[in-house]
């Protein structure tokens, strides 16, 4: 997502673009035989079945993790409510102000987090890039911020849009907002989680200003929650007082005080129920002042927060069975830990991986705080995570590579079979880029193989502005951000853009997507280096292949920017074959700016992007 802008409905908002810093672009032609290659079965990055690590036995006895009470490093930073007040708001300002500026911090090295122990608080934090606030209760009303959570247009720079507000979170905590309302106007990256609003959450700038979000999970707003210049935003699990707002693709599944389903009049999609999910797993601080990472319980056909009656079922793990990587571990350490048998908690910061991490392990907890980012290094994979049940990966940036990686992040194996229904894998707050901080490449940002796993807020980003030199045709190269192989595989809030061929690709049976957002590549040099198939010009965002006969997803929109040349066409947003299984519902394409056009939503169903930065609805296909 760079700097587009949808039409308010209230009419508060003109159209306009600003134009993000662009690297140099060339023509690079791509083949009908890499098109096959990339949405076929040989799936990049992916241990073959031969040499593919084995699962451990899931006992943690070998472990040789953290004291109770670790050390977390400079750049957490944990708060005790006995702390003066003043105190830790000079920490908040002065993290806030390495932090905030879109200029200099949107690809700066700096990451923090802010955790607070159970208690009340009288603070404001205002959230930077790279920056994640949590409270370390078991639950959110543990600690009580007498203040603000925010996130706003921050920066002259910014000129009163939050299209940049990326990469940064807040979770776990109850808020009583000084004015009544809470502001977190964010686009992608952003995910606000396991929060208790007591009064209003404006999701908004101050100025109204356009942004792109957005994520909202297990969470009560006892006000109204307001969307009014969002773009776009998914709702999982959730209770509001109210909803007010629609721009193009408002999503809502398992959330009271959610709007009817009236798409696309107002462009409000309804799910009563999600059909799984589980909440992230979270540190927290016991009785005894010991630190332990909670795991929330499976949960199908949910509705409301986790936690609304009680305590959120589940069970604990202690932070002794967990390795906890800071500043200065190797891949070398960090697979070490893991095959001992730990856990991992990530600390804040940047980690060259010059070897492949391997989760093997069943059950595994791989948790991050404050954005740590793993580079993998030499064309090396990031991680691979074996075709085990329950492995939780949360929390992660993964920022592609000088050296083409085959997949960032690739979970299971070709050809995988095991049922783990009883106890998915989970991807959660996970995100993905190529290029922006570096002149990144990986075809591939993350492979689903293993079944039944959930997909559960994740931003694949090929650049489409960042630091000079690491944006380009032919520089941040990416064929596709999301391939699932796996059966039964669910993604809720799902956020892929501008990759080169297809954004995603679903091979296995029985999805299901609730929610998904879309931009195509803004610099396709020309139509003849852009065409999937022999007549069939571009590449849609969201293939479902050939063979398979049971797929449905709700809420999926797809833009177009075809900035570098306008002439450009995409034929379709999605593609997908035709039988009575696969079944879509609320879709809509934009061409943003009227910048090239995509002839058809589905396939050959829906009209061709008009100017005006209009939205084309088709209610449901087939």
């Amino acid at each position: 997502m760079d700097r587009t802008f949808g039409q308010s409905q209230r009419g508060r908002l003109p159209g306009r673009l600003l134009r993000g810093r662009r690297g140099p672009v060339a023509a690079v032609a791509l083949t009908a035989a890499a098109l096959l290659a990339a949405a076929g079965l040989g799936i990049p990055g992916a241990a073959a079945e031969a040499d593919r690590p084995l699962a451990g036995n899931g006992t943690q006895a070998d472990c040789t993790g953290q004291p109770a009470q670790p050390d977390f490093g400079p750049n957490v930073h944990v708060f005790d409510p006995s702390m003066p007040a003043a105190t830790i708001q000079a920490q908040l300002d002065k993290d806030f102000d390495a932090q905030k500026d879109t200029q200099t911090a949107q690809f700066s090295e700096g990451r923090v987090a802010h955790l607070f122990k159970p208690g009340t608080y009288g603070v404001h934090d205002n959230v930077g890039y790279y920056t994640s606030v949590a409270g370390l209760g078991k639950n959110p009303d543990d600690v009580q911020i007498n203040g603000d959570i925010t996130v706003d247009a921050f920066n002259p720079s910014d000129q009163g849009s939050a299209l940049q507000n990326f990469w940064r979170s807040a979770e776990n905590m109850a808020v009583t907002p000084s004015s009544g309302n809470d502001r977190w106007a964010v686009s992608q990256a952003a995910p606000f989680r396991r929060m208790d609003i007591k009064g209003g959450l404006q999701l908004f700038p101050a100025s109204y200003g356009y942004a792109s979000g957005g994520y909202l999970a297990d969470t009560r707003v006892s006000g109204q929650a307001a969307s009014i210049s969002q773009q776009q935003w998914y709702t999982r699990d959730s209770a509001l007082g109210s909803w007010d707002g629609g721009v193009w693709n408002m999503v809502f599944s398992g959330t009271s005080g959610a709007p009817a389903n009236t798409f696309p009049t107002p462009p409000e999609t309804t799910l009563d129920t999600t059909p799984v999910s589980r909440d992230v797993p979270y540190l927290y601080v016991d009785s005894s002042g010991n630190y332990q990472v909670f795991r929330p319980a499976l949960r199908t056909n949910a509705s409301g927060p986790s936690w609304a009656n009680g305590d959120t079922p589940g069970d604990s793990v202690p932070m002794t069975q967990f390795y906890v990587v800071k500043s200065g571990d190797t891949a070398d350490t960090i697979n070490n830990a893991l095959s001992s048998g730990c856990n991992l908690f990530f600390t804040p910061g940047t980690y060259h991986l010059d070897k492949t991490l391997n989760v093997t392990r069943p059950d595994t907890v791989v948790l991050g705080v404050g954005y740590p980012t793993l580079v993998p290094d030499n064309g090396v994979d990031a991680m691979h995570v074996a075709d085990v049940d329950g492995v939780r990966v949360k929390g992660l940036l993964f920022d592609a590579g000088t050296a083409n990686s085959n997949s960032l992040l690739t979970v299971g194996y070709q050809g995988g079979s095991a049922d783990h229904s009883k106890d998915p894998a989970t991807l959660q707050d996970v995100f993905f880029r190529v290029g922006g901080q570096i002149a990144g490449k990986a075809t591939t940002s993350l492979v689903v193989n293993s079944n039944n796993t959930i997909i559960d807020h994740v931003w694949a980003w090929r650049a489409d502005h960042g630091n000079p030199g690491t944006v380009g045709w032919t520089t941040n190269t990416a064929d596709t951000g999301v391939l699932v192989n796996g059966d039964n595989v669910e993604a809720t809030g799902l956020f892929v853009e501008h990759y080169q061929k297809f954004q995603v690709i679903w091979n296995g049976q029985g999805g299901k997507t609730i929610f998904f957002q879309n931009e195509m590549p803004y610099d396709v040099p020309d139509q003849g280096s852009w065409n999937s198939a022999p007549g069939v010009t571009g590449y849609a965002a969201y293939k479902v292949g050939d063979n398979v006969t049971s797929h449905e997803a709700w809420g999926l929109g797809s833009y177009c920017f075809f900035d570098t040349n306008p002439a450009v066409a995409s034929a379709h947003a999605f593609e997908v074959p035709q039988n009575a299984g696969v079944k879509l519902h609320s879709l809509l394409t934009v061409s943003l700016n009227h910048r090239g056009t995509i002839t058809h939503v589905v396939n050959d169903t829906g009209d061709v992007t008009p100017d005006g930065t209009k939205p084309v609805n088709v209610t449901n296909y087939p």
